[in-house]
Formats: C-alpha cells, structure tokens, sequence
C-alpha cells in the first residue's frame, strides 16, 4: 500500500470518557484495523485549566478494557510524538513566531471581556459569533 491508512482518536482529558468518545475511539480503530493502518492514540490537554485529574487513565483504562490497541501513543511513543499535545508547546510556538514574521497571523491582545461583548453583540444580531480582526491591523506602537 502506498500511503498506509493512518488514524488517530484525539480525546481531551477535561471530562470523563464517554460513549460518544468510545464511538469515536472505535471507528477510527475499526478503520485503521480493516485497512492495515495505524491506530494512534493523542491526547488533547491543551486546555490545561479545565483538566479533570485521573481523566487520561480513565482514557486508557476505557480503551484497553474494550480491546482497543493503539500502536502509537503517550504510554508507547512512535515516530511523530510526543502524543500529549501540551508536550508539544515548543513547536508549536515556534510554527506560529514564524507565521507572525510572514504576515499570516497576527497577536491579539483582546480581553475576554470585550470578546465576550463581541459575541452577545453578534447574538443579538442573529449574526454568527466571529472574531472581528480587532486586533490584526494595529499601529506597532500599540503592540
């Protein structure tokens, strides 16, 4: 096979596992299983102030009872971790300074509160919530 079939199931440990996650966990298995491929396992915990503690080895807990192997993953590595997510903070941090440099991204230095005025302003609009560009197009002294 020429690109072998690769899969992931990426659950973010700020809640318990569910049924939706072990759908989730399952047909992305059954596909990597049914065309050879990889199943990897990821975790999501980039959302580190919501982070329920014992969530991740309730993740692996859930998968393994159900007979649900991963071939790489945080407890096993493999050739493109670190599979935790928070892990890989340095790269992405790096990926975004150059996207900055070239002009494809931009800071935002948006409160929540204004964000959130943004959003019930689009709500009561009918508008769907967006972020408006605030910040994209400002003079570097205030930067």
């Amino acid at each position: 096979m020429a690109n072998p079939v690769r899969t992931r199931f990426a659950p973010s440990p700020t809640g318990y596992m569910h049924v939706g996650n072990l759908r989730t966990a399952l047909y992305t298995y059954l596909q990597a299983r049914h065309n050879g491929g990889t199943f990897i396992l990821r975790i999501e915990d980039t959302d580190q102030g919501r982070l329920v503690e014992g969530a991740t080895d309730i993740i692996y807990n859930t998968l393994r009872a159900t007979g649900l192997t991963w071939d790489e993953g945080p407890d096993i590595g493999g050739p493109v971790g670190p599979y935790v997510q928070s892990q890989r903070m340095g790269m992405f941090k790096q990926y975004a300074e150059q996207l900055v440099k070239a002009g494809k991204a931009y800071y935002c230095f948006c409160t929540e509160e204004r964000l959130n005025d943004l959003h019930e302003q689009q709500k009561a609009n009918g508008e769907m919530s967006h972020y408006d560009g605030h910040c994209r197009d400002l003079p570097q002294e205030e930067i």
